[in-house]
């Protein structure tokens, strides 16, 4: 019985829970572009947005990127809100991300990636965009705690 409710529940739409809720998600990003040669950056992120009243996606209206590398505090954000869906109960994707760096503009794209409930842990690897540049690594932890589904 426990095999047909999981198929049942898996051929719905995934949710993200809370639904209607503020939410930052504070982690780390690396990225290369031609701004830095091709050398991955590492710079801290805080997403910042509101999840959908009926937990269909998230809507990620900011992002604060900061770090120690120079290059870290100039990144233009474009096409916001960005759009995370949940494809799964274990991974999702961002629509729309771009940014601009000194004069480089990287994006418009959609970033997949995973989701851990257990360690409410959004990753993203080797994503590439547009403009030669590469989300090489993602990982944020939204707070309040996710829960996909």
């Amino acid at each position: 019985m426990t095999g047909a409710t999981v198929g049942a529940a898996s051929a719905g739409a995934a949710t993200i829970s809370p639904a209607g809720t503020a939410f930052s998600a504070p982690g780390t990003i690396v990225v290369s572009t031609p701004a830095s040669f091709g050398v991955p950056v590492s710079c801290s992120i805080d997403l910042i947005g509101t999840t959908s009243a009926d937990g269909s996606s998230a809507s990620i209206t900011d992002a604060k990127i900061s770090g120690s590398n120079r290059l870290c505090n100039l990144p233009q954000l474009k096409n916001l809100p960005w759009t995370l869906t949940p494809t799964s109960a274990t991974t999702g994707e961002v629509s729309n991300v771009g940014f601009s760096l000194v004069g480089y503009n990287c994006g418009p794209a959609t970033l997949a990636g995973s989701f851990d409930n257990m360690t409410n842990t959004l990753t993203s690897t080797n994503q590439p965009m547009s403009g030669n540049c590469t989300v090489n690594s993602l990982s944020v932890q939204p707070n309040p705690a996710f829960t996909l589904s």
